[in-house]
């Protein structure tokens, strides 16, 4: 049988911050149950906001050629999705946003198409990982919303989510008493179930 692959998307803008802290013991916790991931740091990436042209929904592909087109291919290939990304206004990041708008392109494939959005049909499932600022008990809700609607257009299973509130310093989840061993955990369980 061939190795699950995890692809893992960071959708943070600070370098070796919280949200890349616990997205790296995700990483290590699917690589310890045999997974093969990949993690794609957003950031990097050049990305071009949705033109909301439609052209997607004739040829359920988006027209726009940049750094995109490579996501669209490691979603296709990835049987586990991990998206993190910290609150900024009670959302994902502008990176990660414009990442999840111009899944458009994938929503017109399965709704307007009546194609697999990922060209398959195989069971994917997906976690979202995040922190924020805030100590709100509301916080990551509209994110949640977010990455929920990404999953059902993408055919993602929702396997749940691992969120910390009031971490904003760099580093400070490190400090936290369990959130890198249940980031590993999460990771593990991702693929072993």
């Amino acid at each position: 049988m061939d190795r699950l692959k995890v692809l893992c998307i960071n959708g943070s803008p600070r370098k070796k911050g919280n949200t890349e802290i616990l997205l790296d013991e995700v990483v290590k916790g699917a690589a310890s149950a045999g997974a093969e991931v990949e993690t794609i740091v957003l950031n990097k990436l050049k990305i071009t906001a949705c033109q909301h042209c439609d052209v997607c929904s004739k040829a359920g592909k988006c027209r726009i050629n940049d750094d995109m087109q490579q996501i669209y291919l490691e979603l296709e290939q990835a049987d586990r999705l991990v998206i993190a990304s910290p609150v900024q206004f009670l959302g994902p990041t502008a990176q990660m946003k414009a990442m999840i708008d111009r899944c458009q392109a994938l929503w017109a494939r399965k709704y307007v198409l009546k194609m697999p959005p990922l060209g398959d049909r195989r069971e994917r499932k997906g976690l979202f990982v995040s922190v924020g600022a805030l100590k709100m008990a509301n916080l990551f809700e509209p994110s949640i919303a977010v990455v929920k609607a990404l999953f059902t257009v993408l055919d993602v299973t929702y396997a749940g989510e691992l969120m910390f509130r009031g971490i904003d310093e760099k580093g400070a989840i490190a400090k936290h008493p369990d959130a890198l061993k249940e980031a590993f955990l999460a990771g593990k369980k991702l693929v072993e179930d």
